[in-house]
């Protein structure tokens, strides 16, 4: 994989040659991209870090063993092996997801009730406006919603929910053209990474002792490849390697520290 060096998950951002991973890695750089109008509205910092490890952790991992439950009569196996994995680590197996499926339906179904129950009284979940936690929350009713045989009658207990998904689905996806993989190489291979070394808000060394140079890898704490590399740019929230590739050059490939095991290669 010329441009992520291995990593497999979804969403990834590419700009040029930069490469983003993790939607929190690719939102906090279209804020600071894009600072007007801010894409962050919550009020409270530290409730939305909460909803945002709720949304992409026990939740995510319910809501995905119940879509893959509900799509294993109809996709390939060989899908379902390699998807499998990446959720839910080496040990994955189908038979584990069916019996933990009742399980996880009913938890999803209690925690989506807790947002419902949130949305009585406004329009999203911190207030009159939406903002990055609305996105996080909306993908994975998206997700399950799509693949669910009984998505409507199951989604239909939640008033207040589909009024605000209604609301979130109209907002939709803006313009966009579609670009192949080809083409995408080459913007990358033609660029140049922008990101820089050392910056105002940067650090050259933290307590763990990584100081910019240094051979690393980075994975997903909950499994998947390793991307090897040399650290370029370092902050408390973010980290950034350089890769050179056959296909690409040198490509910057960014990742969210929260969420991922970083070793010395």
């Amino acid at each position: 994989m010329p441009l992520t060096g291995g990593y497999r998950l979804t969403p990834v951002m590419q700009i040029g040659a930069d490469i983003y991973c993790d939607s929190a890695c690719i939102l906090d750089e279209l804020e600071q991209r894009f600072p007007k109008p801010r894409l962050s509205l919550e009020p409270v910092e530290g409730e939305v870090l909460g909803l945002e490890h709720w949304t992409e952790g026990e939740l995510f991992l319910d809501v995905v063993n119940v879509a893959l439950v509900e799509m294993s009569a109809t996709i390939p196996p060989e899908f379902m092996a390699d998807r499998g994995p990446l959720y839910f680590g080496a040990d994955f197996s189908l038979s584990t997801l069916k019996s933990n499926y009742d399980g996880c339906l009913e938890k999803v179904r209690g925690q989506l009730s807790l947002i419902n129950d949130g949305l009585a009284s406004q329009a999203y979940l911190f207030g009159a406006v939406p903002g990055f936690s609305d996105a996080r929350a909306y993908y994975l009713v998206w997700f399950l919603r799509d693949r669910m045989a009984e998505a409507e009658a199951f989604f239909h207990q939640f008033e207040h929910l589909e009024r605000w998904e209604q609301s979130l689905k109209k907002i939709g996806h803006g313009h966009f053209k579609d670009l192949s993989d080809i083409e995408a190489l080459d913007i990358a291979k033609k660029a140049t990474p922008t990101t820089p070394e050392t910056s105002e808000n940067l650090i050259s060394e933290d307590s763990e002792g990584l100081k910019i140079g240094d051979k690393i890898t980075i994975a997903p704490a909950k499994g998947g490849p390793k991307v090897s590399g040399t650290l370029h740019n370092l902050s408390p929230q973010r980290i950034a390697i350089l890769r050179e590739d056959e296909r690409v050059g040198q490509v910057c490939v960014h990742f969210p520290r929260a969420g991922y095991r970083i070793e010395r290669a």
